[in-house]
């Protein structure tokens, strides 16, 4: 069993529901480091003054909102702490809307809601209610220390939780050139639109979600993968006196070594004899 983020109850009317939170996503971001080009050891990043150039402690750093270009004002932890929504450990279902109200744009996260122990049966009520109604629950939670608003959702026999984005955290698409539903006006006509429909159903197709692969991240992959198997390998660091294999030392080599360089330098140094002298002489 995975480990749950979040366990309390949720709430709809005087009905309490004990359940756990689990994350229903994976996102599986590759992550690149940066690298000294001439060593290939990783780069720190350092915190430094903008003004002064110095780099900043972890002691001596605020936190500030810019209310304008270069203002700040400055915000301590305690003030913030002050603010922290308090963990309730409820999903407080505020109200219920039609499944199709909500457009996709304000979903941003799912949870798989589970039941605990004594939950069962408050869960598959909850859970088939919203099936037959044909609806979603609107609800409030709080999460570490954040609070969130979110829709209830049945699916198959699940529940899930799903994370909304607030109003303002979306754009507004006004500015946009949007063309508009006159379609007369646009110049489509009824037999476009009439091959525009059966090319879409001549393309449909049950929706299964694990035939499509994100291409790109295969290909960088396969990229670490070949350029890992063509690299040399690397070079393992020394190993300090305590840990290091004990050498095996070719004693009968460094001998007959000793003995040519003795007898090398004894020669040198040697007064030449009658014989070699006369046989120099000869030469000459």
């Amino acid at each position: 069993m995975p480990r749950p983020i979040w366990k309390g109850a949720i709430s709809f009317g005087l009905v309490n529901v004990p359940v756990a939170l689990f994350p229903a996503e994976s996102r599986d971001t590759l992550r690149f480091r940066q690298l000294d080009r001439s060593t290939l050891s990783p780069v720190r990043e350092q915190r430094v003054n903008e003004q002064t150039g110095r780099e900043v402690a972890w002691a001596d750093i605020v936190k500030g909102y810019e209310y304008e270009p270069t203002h700040f004002v400055v915000v301590s932890d305690e003030e913030l702490e002050t603010l922290d929504p308090r963990a309730s450990h409820t999903i407080a279902i505020e109200t219920f809307v039609a499944a199709a109200e909500i457009d996709p744009q304000y979903y941003d996260r799912p949870y798989y809601v589970a039941p605990t122990r004594g939950g069962e049966k408050g869960y598959a009520l909850l859970r088939e209610a919203l099936k037959r109604s044909d609806r979603v629950a609107i609800a409030k939670v709080v999460i570490r220390t954040k609070e969130y608003l979110a829709a209830v959702v049945p699916v198959g026999k699940l529940l899930l939780l799903e994370l909304l984005r607030y109003a303002h955290e979306l754009r507004d698409s006004a500015d946009l050139e949007i063309p508009d539903t006159d379609l007369e006006a646009l110049g489509v006509k009824d037999k476009e639109l009439v091959l525009a429909e059966q090319l879409i159903a001549a393309m449909v197709e049950p929706w299964r979600p694990e035939q499509y692969r994100d291409g790109y991240r295969d290909d960088i992959l396969d990229l670490v993968r070949r350029k890992v198997e063509a690299a040399p390998p690397p070079t393992p660091p020394p190993e300090s006196d305590e840990t290091a294999p004990a050498q095996v030392i070719d004693i009968m080599s460094l001998l007959k070594e000793s003995v040519r360089r003795w007898q090398d330098e004894r020669t040198a140094a040697a007064p030449p004899t009658f014989g070699s002298t006369a046989a120099r002489l000869h030469e000459e």
